[in-house]
């Protein structure tokens, strides 16, 4: 599964990237705003510092506003993916862009119903939202499934991209649940390297090699 940092900050993005793990980057208006910066400007660095897929989000609410906006963000680098709603009208957008050759991700998704409009229409990518369903008492989790075994069925080439995941539990549920990827907070990345156990283990080991008195080099 592909790991993707959902971020704005470029400062954080460039330390974890250089962990090599890090196979693409998701933004959205929310994380433009904490980042304070041009939208464009913000894009286009983060395009440069990771190879993978990066989703802008259109701000326009209607078709042609859609994909305007939408031609104009794939302009600032080969690898920015247009990030449109789940509406009738996204929809439509994304089936025109990815007829032109633009790679898009449909976002907000909520039901395996919309997921399967988002792979009719031409999506490269679809985001459901497990959190925010887990927030209203849904599980977010069975979306994934779902989604995953109508894509199964009828082999369409839209990913699964995971997406509002609060915790690594939710990274993990993911992998199993066959989502092609998952987008997660520098925190919740940072906390996939953590377990008490391997804390423990190290400070044991290092207790013991110290009391060797040898030296590797």
């Amino acid at each position: 599964m592909n790991l993707f940092l959902d971020t704005a900050d470029t400062a954080v993005l460039r330390t974890l990237a250089a962990t090599g793990l890090v196979d693409g980057v998701t933004t959205n208006p929310s994380l433009i705003v904490k980042a304070g910066r041009a939208m464009r400007e913000v894009i286009a660095e983060i395009c440069g510092l990771v190879e993978g897929p990066v989703s802008a989000e259109v701000a326009a609410g209607d078709l042609e506003g859609m994909l305007a906006e939408g031609r104009a963000l794939a302009d600032i680098a080969p690898n920015v993916v247009v990030k449109l709603p789940m509406t009738k009208d996204g929809l439509i957008a994304t089936r025109v862009l990815a007829e032109e050759g633009l790679q898009t991700n449909v976002t907000l998704c909520f039901s395996a119903n919309q997921a399967l409009l988002a792979a009719k229409a031409g999506a490269a990518y679809v985001s459901p939202f497990v959190g925010r369903l887990d927030d209203i008492g849904e599980d977010g989790m069975q979306l994934i499934h779902d989604i995953r075994a109508i894509y199964d069925n009828y082999a369409f080439d839209t990913e699964i991209l995971a997406a509002s995941m609060r915790t690594p539990d939710h990274v993990q549920a993911a992998a199993i649940a066959g989502a092609d990827c998952a987008t997660v907070p520098p925190a919740v990345f940072e906390a996939l390297f953590k377990h008490p156990l391997t804390e423990q283990g190290l400070e044991l080991f290092k207790a013991d090699w110290t009391r060797t008195g040898q030296s590797i080099l």
